[in-house]
């Protein structure tokens, strides 16, 4: 590879794993989506679940979802975000007053490589558990860094971006080593003594699935695990903008909305995940027990630890 092809892939892969060079709300020139508070947190609007973490926008709580039988998942015991390997100091700062126990890394050796470790305060346990993202991004760095719209179109264009997707949600489930990382997750989640947040990299797709399947697996109706999976929509507007921006600004792209599809999280994607797990497994029960290995005792307490 030439030597300007390696650093416009390089560019192209930090701008893809890291997110803009700017700040998002100040590229897009909008404020970022109302925080809650920590303390005493308020169900009644989606924002309110969302996490003052400096140098995260994907970063929120699980509670306060109904269950199936009118109980609530609680607050403050298990939280969902980005990539933690870019926080400035107040953001360590930030993610201390969590009291967190564990912090789950879903991302793989090669993204950690490109991003970094996390940064994190003193206290919570580092839990590394790659779920493979069939190399999805990798293959976005590397097809950016091209800079070549006739190959990002042939590679991007008409639905081939969104099939990509769904074939990632896809391995999710047909991977042995995916489904035991999954697994091992839930695993840990069940048998923490107290906060946990999960992440990958955009805090969207593997993050995604594996608290869609969390809440599921304690009662939350499928309705209320699609509309938090899709809340990353909202939360990751402004940042994922201001990547198509500097992408077409520096050169790199021509039609920098080829990489929407990537960026987004669509129920379309989503249903693929699900989908081949009931085909795989014939229901979604008989997916956590055989899929998952998570034996009965471990759905019981991880049902007591994250429902009130």
């Amino acid at each position: 590879m030439r030597t300007g092809a390696r650093a416009a892939t390089a560019l192209a892969l930090a701008l893809v794993l890291a997110g803009p060079l700017v700040p998002a709300a100040q590229a897009a020139g909008t404020s970022p989506p109302a925080a809650r508070k920590s303390q005493a947190p308020s169900p009644a609007t989606a924002h309110s679940r969302v996490l003052t973490v400096p140098g995260t926008v994907n970063a929120r709580d699980t509670g306060g979802y109904r269950t199936y039988d009118g109980a609530t998942t609680r607050w403050n015991t298990l939280y969902r975000t980005e990539s933690l390997a870019k926080l400035p100091p107040a953001g360590v700062t930030a993610l201390a007053g969590l009291g967190l126990r564990a912090v789950i890394d879903l991302r793989s050796p090669s993204e950690v490589r490109v991003d970094g470790a996390d940064r994190l305060p003193a206290g919570p346990v580092p839990v590394a558990l790659p779920v493979d993202d069939t190399g999805l991004y990798l293959f976005i760095a590397q097809v950016v860094g091209s800079a070549d719209p006739a190959a990002q179109e042939a590679a991007l264009g008409g639905d081939r971006a969104a099939q990509r997707m769904r074939t990632a949600y896809r391995g999710f489930v047909t991977s042995a080593a995916n489904r035991a990382a999954l697994g091992a997750a839930i695993r840990r989640i069940a048998d923490s003594t107290g906060p946990v947040v999960v992440h990958c990299t955009a805090g969207k797709d593997r993050t995604g699935v594996l608290i869609d399947t969390v809440l599921r697996a304690v009662g939350v109706p499928q309705s209320t695990t699609t509309a938090d999976y899709l809340l990353s929509n909202d939360l990751r507007a402004a940042a994922d903008r201001a990547v198509r921006d500097q992408v077409k600004q520096l050169g790199l792209m021509r039609n920098p909305d080829l990489l929407i599809p990537l960026q987004e999280v669509r129920t379309e994607y989503l249903a693929a995940f699900r989908d081949q797990a009931e085909h795989d497994y014939g229901s979604f029960g008989r997916f956590l027990t055989d899929g998952l290995g998570l034996d009965p005792s471990t759905l019981v307490r991880l049902r007591l630890r994250l429902v009130a």
